[in-house]
Parts: C-alpha cells; structure tokens; sequence
C-alpha cells in the first residue's frame, strides 16, 4: 500500500463531511489525516484526505467521490506535484533549568515558543512528517506533556488554482 493525498473540493454545506468520511469507512479505509477548510471562493470548502491504498482502490474511492452531490472536483496529489505540510502544537516540560535547552531545540526545527508557563512551554512547528517526528523525538527526553496534530495541508505548485479549474468545467 503507498500513500495517497486527495484534495476535495467540496460545497460548504452541512453533512458533506459526514458524507465523504462515510464512503471511506465503508471500504475499510483508515483515513490517516483530514482537514477541511474554507477556500478563496465563497461556499466551497478543501478537504484534503490522505490514506495509505492500492492504486487500484484509491482509484474506485474516487470515482465513488465524484457521484457524491456536494463533491465538485477531486485532485490526487502527489509529494512532487505539490506542497504538503503538517502543523503541531506541543506541551513540553520546561522548569528554569532546562528551558534554555528546550527554546535552543525548538530553534534548530525553526519551531515557535508560543507560551509559556513556570513548568512548560508550548511549541508549534509546521513541516513533513518526517520533521515533525525529528522535532519530538528531540524533545522527548524533556517530557511530552500533550501533543495536538493537524491534518496534512497540502497545495498543487505552480499559479494554477484548483478551485478556477473546477468553477470554469462546473
């Protein structure tokens, strides 16, 4: 099984989200991520799924996303087709002796401090998974006090915008 990334337009109406995730967990996909958002048009939304499948099953999620009502396009992206970040918030114990270390960690992961309390810090970071996992195994050994994750948001290159594609054919 790989990876796949799928961007959805969709139109921002109640259920729709209800409606897509349920068409995955009918196939038995674990969707790995998701995040949705509003887009730079009024009344359209971005849902960007990734999960791991076959080519060929990814290939038959889609089509079956294409009949949904409320779907309006649905792009595949790839890692070089497009950018793909994840974003963290992390809680990390940091007392007067150790939060030196903790800021000088976050920095090498050009991670932000975005508070600060008498026995933690909390940091945010935005990068691939894979740096993201570098940044915690790092922090670690200081203490992990609670980690919240986004989705994966990812965007094709190039000045090409999904939604003008899809409002021209629509």
């Amino acid at each position: 099984m790989s990876r796949h990334t799928l961007s959805v337009l969709v139109e921002d109406k109640p259920g729709v989200l209800t409606r897509v995730a349920s068409l995955f967990a009918r196939r038995a996909f674990n969707i790995n991520s998701l995040a949705v958002g509003p887009t730079e048009v009024p009344g359209i939304s971005r849902m960007t799924v990734v999960v791991d499948a076959d080519g060929d099953l990814i290939e038959q999620v889609t089509k079956q996303l294409n009949k949904l009502i409320n779907v309006i396009k649905i792009v595949e992206l790839t890692s070089e087709s497009s950018v793909q970040r994840d974003h963290i918030l992390v809680k990390v114990r940091a007392d007067a002796a150790t939060r030196l270390q903790v800021t000088q960690a976050a920095d090498l992961f050009r991670a932000a401090v975005v508070d600060v309390s008498t026995d933690s810090l909390v940091i945010e970071a935005t990068g691939t998974p894979e740096k993201l996992a570098a940044l915690l195994s790092v922090l670690e050994p200081f203490g992990i006090r609670e980690i919240v994750q986004s989705g994966t948001l990812a965007v094709g290159r190039g000045s090409r915008s999904m939604s003008d594609r899809a409002l021209r054919s629509a």
